[in-house]
């Protein structure tokens, strides 16, 4: 049963639980697959936004993604890894949100995505929304309801 404390969380827009951009490793069109990977690793993410030169989101890349397009039928191809550009092989059917969003579209869309992209109204990156955060968030919501 929803009652009114739950309607007021899941309304709640999620702009304080955005990682800022500036704290977000990405990467940005014309980049070689070897600078993602690089990034990747050094970051510790399996993936990142893919960024223009506007800051604009495009995509994201992902460890899988890179090393499926350099997997030769007998040998990995590491050459390719400079090569190639990210934009070859990222995904740009990505989920994105506004800073308005209501934390219920964020726990939506946190279902089968690890992150969100979020963007202003004109496109431009503006952090990330995590499914950590999100479910740090129901975690106290629910632990301040039940009283534990």
């Amino acid at each position: 049963m929803i009652n009114l404390e739950t309607s007021n969380l899941l309304e709640k827009e999620i702009k304080e639980l955005v990682i800022p951009a500036d704290n977000v490793a990405h990467v940005q069109l014309g980049n070689s697959l070897e600078h993602a990977l690089l990034v990747l690793i050094k970051s510790g993410y399996s993936a990142v936004p893919v960024l223009d030169t506007s800051y604009k989101i495009q995509g994201l890349i992902s460890n899988t993604m890179i090393m499926d397009s350099i997997l030769g039928i007998e040998r990995i191809e590491y050459e390719k890894l400079s090569e190639h550009k990210v934009e070859e092989v990222m995904n740009t059917k990505i989920p994105r949100m506004k800073n308005s969003d209501t934390f219920f579209r964020a726990l939506e869309l946190s279902i089968n995505h690890p992150f969100v992209c979020i963007e202003d109204e004109a496109g431009v990156f503006v952090g990330i929304l995590t499914r950590r955060s999100i479910l740090a968030l129901v975690y106290r919501y629910f632990r301040g309801v039940l009283g534990k």
